[in-house]
């Protein structure tokens, strides 16, 4: 069965947003899915047969997805349609199918990381965060193309393949969950799940207009995760909108979601960050971002502005703290084989060999030092704001044949969301009105449920 007709009510986030559009199923949000599997007007087993149809049929498949995973995904369709039969769903998702990144472990098939180096790797077991929404019903449809060893925003691999930009077939998708969104922006998934060490969930969304949320360092379990940075490593959802963001967060804790409903933007305070955030802003993005704090403040947020100079030295901290940790974790795995590697991701691996372990131990004191300030800083504000990226998606042939433009394009294009991974918090991106630019929402520690809730509101305020 592929593409049945459906009604759904309005105030859905995501494609095709409209009261009382008439939806098919493959342009429904994994929420309406959920909902319409509750309901007993979709069958799991037949959403899963349109999903693997479409992706069998799709011209750019093989770009998007490194492995489909059809008995799977069919074996668990089948058992949450005997649940729904029976009035035993797990919750609001069960039956509903999800594309997860090839650096999430998956039982029994390959899980490479978008890299030569990890070729033919075969887990034995599923991640943890994979195991638990399972557990909660989802169906795993297969696994997306990454940047290679998850160590660029760009998306940009010719180790294995570079999945398209929803907006401009020529630029690549943000990265490094790059196949993750071009899953869900191609219609090939109702949502995804990602990672995030420096912007790789939020990046993506932004440049192919969909939520994405980066969230707490430690809010999910890491294990059966191939790792970058396992100081910074998180796992997070991209989606049509905040409302699925919720749900799949909920689902790979196993765990209630937040509840959303009567979320409002009436008395909320927003900064704007100057420091940093802000520099070398191009048209598209500088555009989307004031279109949104103006939407922002009609619905009735208190917008401030304000800096915090001690970020910049923060950022300075990066090179040591990302690099000689990635080198250490995959320093010998890479000399035994460096030929294996796209030459510039090699380059960027061996750059933390350079660093001693007391420029590392010095720069870790002092970024704890810097977040404590930034955390009593901004915990009198509801979030932060900043341009999800303060450029738009570069174009895959130039990064490949001009060095100049790959390393202005890619030292910018994690800028501003390095900012949420190194001052600790959670993160949720949102589409402005600008194609590919993004507006960020940075909240604190841990403060997931009430940054969803305001993402929620914010949604509205922004569509």
């Amino acid at each position: 069965m592929r593409c049945l007709a459906a009604t759904v009510g309005s105030g859905s986030g995501g494609r095709n947003r409209g009261v009382g559009m008439s939806k098919t199923w493959a342009n429904m949000t994994a929420a309406e899915l959920g909902a319409e599997i509750e309901a007993g007007r979709i069958n799991p087993v037949s959403l899963c047969e349109m999903q693997l149809d479409a992706i069998d049929s799709h011209p750019l498949r093989d770009r998007i997805y490194a492995r489909v995973m059809p008995n799977r995904s069919r074996a668990e369709a089948m058992a949450a349609a005997a649940r729904a039969k029976a009035g035993l769903r797990r919750g609001p998702l069960d039956g509903v199918p999800i594309s997860w990144k090839d650096n999430i472990d998956t039982a029994g098939r390959a899980t490479e990381a978008g890299s030569a180096l990890l070729a033919g790797r075969l887990p034995a077991c599923d991640a943890d965060v994979l195991r638990a929404a399972t557990l909660s019903g989802t169906v795993c449809l297969g696994k997306t193309h990454m940047s290679e060893l998850a160590f660029s925003g760009l998306g940009l691999n010719p180790v294995t393949a570079t999945p398209p930009c929803i907006n401009d077939e020529n630029a690549v998708p943000g990265g490094s969950s790059s196949g993750a969104a071009a899953s869900v922006a191609h219609g090939l998934a109702p949502a995804a799940i990602g990672t995030d060490t420096g912007g790789s969930v939020r990046i993506p969304a932004a440049w192919n207009d969909l939520a994405g949320l980066k969230v707490t360092h430690g809010r999910l379990p890491l294990k059966g995760v191939v790792p970058l940075c396992e100081m910074f490593d998180a796992i997070g959802p991209i989606a049509q909108d905040v409302t699925d963001c919720a749900l799949l967060l909920a689902a790979m804790e196993g765990t209630p979601a937040p509840d959303l409903r009567g979320a409002a933007l009436g008395g909320a305070r927003l900064l704007v960050l100057e420091t940093v955030a802000l520099d070398d802003l191009r048209d598209g993005p500088a555009r989307g971002f004031d279109d949104a704090l103006s939407r922002l403040a009609r619905a009735g947020a208190r917008i401030e502005r304000g800096s915090f100079p001690l970020l910049a030295e923060a950022m300075a901290l990066a090179p040591v703290l990302f690099t000689a940790e990635a080198y250490g974790i995959w320093g010998k795995t890479i000399e035994a084989a460096p030929e294996k590697m796209f030459p510039r991701i090699l380059e960027r691996f061996r750059s933390g060999a350079q660093f001693l372990a007391a420029d590392y131990v010095a720069a870790w004191r002092r970024l704890l030092e810097i977040r404590a300030l930034w955390q009593d800083q901004m915990a009198s504000y509801d979030a932060v704001l900043v341009p999800t990226a303060p450029i738009l998606p570069p174009d895959a042939g130039r990064l490949m044949t001009d060095d100049a433009y790959y390393v202005t394009e890619n030292l910018l294009a994690l800028r501003n969301t390095r900012i949420g991974n190194l001052m600790h918090g959670c993160t949720l991106t949102l589409p402005t009105s600008q194609p590919s630019c993004g507006i960020s929402f940075m909240a604190q520690p841990m403060a997931e449920a009430r940054l969803l809730r305001l993402g929620a509101a914010a949604e509205r305020a922004l569509h």
